[in-house]
């Protein structure tokens, strides 16, 4: 069949439009039969009067003139029935020689089927001369100012559907519904690229001069590959150029651990004067893992979502031990001019503490030991104007080891182990 190509001829409808269609029950090329019966123009006196055969033998060269009559004109209307057409399915035009008398029958014999959506531009008788043009209408995805959605359309090319969507609004994209295996987009229509048009991937864009192919062949003969979630979508650009955006995206989990802070318990204790805290177990921060499914569009996140949230390792409470005991009356100093021999004594309650232990951390346990700067003194190093507080006489360092803790228990009692910042909690040991 030889066929031609030349630009679409006017489609009649609009996007989304519907064209029902109702095919025809006509037989293409049959001719409505006719009749013809002899005129009643004899006389009686002339019917034959020797019975049936000779009756006979007259009706049939009538009969046979009629017949020839009806074949001769069968003829005429046979030949005049042959009619020189054009026909244009979706963009392929042929010019055809049929002896069909309708569209629908012309349609049929050419084995074009036409859907509810499908456009015809004409119905009706076919005459010598006329011009067919047929759309079939496809579903196609497109984003319009940022919905997605589906629509019929019976353009031949992205920047006739384009046009077509343009008054839908302000942003209007034909979008491929995902990418397919070998790294060529599926789309629902994938239009005709006509002319120049420019094709933006990876942070470049690759002009196409003058391109007449699908959106596939341009990407394939670019040398573009698709991943398996990459988007293609259509757009009009700049100066009347189709642009074909193709967006790399990325999903992946993304795991991140998070510190679950533990608790604190405390337990009383009367054996410990109130204020006094001890720890009896350590508090353990614990750890939560955080898994979150994360899409990026080319390199730039646009989605975050939760995948699983759990703690992967408990946290350990910490309990402390916390004195109930009320601490005793520090005694009264001793009077001015009391002898510096004398023994003294302090409150029984500070004697159950560790201060052989606090005697080493101040002072390695010599009680004659003065420091380098001649400040502290003793055992327990003590000021002197602290010592003279606790009714101390002349330097610490010179009273008997016994005196030394006797004053440093009155120092408790009256001041806590806060006196010895650095060494004071060995008391405790």
């Amino acid at each position: 069949m030889p066929r031609m190509r030349h630009a679409p001829l006017p489609v009649p409808g609009h996007l989304d439009g519907w064209s029902l269609v109702q095919f025809s029950t006509l037989i293409p090329g049959l001719s409505a039969r006719r009749s013809e019966r002899p005129s009643a123009t004899s006389s009686p006196d002339d019917l034959p009067t020797t019975g049936h055969r000779s009756g006979r033998a007259r009706i049939l060269p009538i009969t046979a003139a009629a017949a020839a009559l009806v074949l001769a004109g069968g003829t005429a209307t046979f030949a005049h029935a042959q009619k020189t057409v054009t026909l244009d399915v979706n963009g392929d035009v042929a010019r055809l020689s049929t002896f069909a008398g309708s569209v629908d029958g012309l349609l049929e014999d050419q084995g074009v089927v036409v859907g509810e959506r499908d456009v015809v531009s004409q119905r009706g008788a076919l005459r010598e001369g006329t011009e067919i043009v047929v759309r079939h209408a496809h579903q196609v995805s497109v984003n319009v100012d940022g919905v997605e959605t589906s629509v019929w359309t019976t353009a031949l090319s992205a920047d006739e559907a384009l046009d077509t969507l343009a008054a839908r609004g302000t942003s209007v994209a034909l979008v491929a519904s995902r990418s397919a295996a070998g790294g060529r987009p599926e789309l629902a229509l994938d239009l005709t690229l006509r002319g120049p048009a420019d094709v933006l991937v990876d942070g470049a864009t690759l002009e196409v001069t003058d391109a007449d192919a699908s959106v596939a062949q341009v990407l394939g003969e670019l040398g573009i590959t698709l991943n398996a979630l990459d988007r293609v979508s259509v757009v009009q650009g700049a100066a009347g150029r189709v642009q074909v955006v193709v967006n790399r995206v990325v999903v992946q989990d993304v795991t991140s651990t998070h510190e679950v802070a533990f608790a604190s318990t405390t337990q009383e204790d009367p054996e410990r004067y109130a204020g006094q805290k001890r720890t009896l177990t350590a508090g353990v921060p614990g750890v939560r893992t955080l898994v979150e499914r994360v899409t990026t569009i080319d390199g730039v996140e646009s989605a975050r979502v939760p995948v699983s949230d759990v703690v992967t390792q408990a946290p350990v409470d910490e309990v402390l031990s916390v004195g109930t005991k009320t601490r005793p009356v520090a005694p009264a100093p001793a009077p001015a001019g009391s002898s510096t021999g004398s023994p003294v004594t302090a409150g029984g309650d500070a004697d159950s503490l560790n201060w052989a232990a606090l005697a080493r951390c101040e002072s390695g346990g010599n009680p004659s030991i003065v420091s380098s700067t001649g400040k502290y003194h003793g055992l327990y190093q003590f000021s002197v104007s602290t010592w003279q507080a606790v009714g101390g006489a002349g330097l610490p360092s010179d009273a008997s080891a016994e005196e030394q803790t006797a004053r440093a228990k009155m120092l408790y009692n009256r001041s806590g182990a806060g006196q010895w910042p650095h060494c004071g909690k060995n008391l405790f040991s």
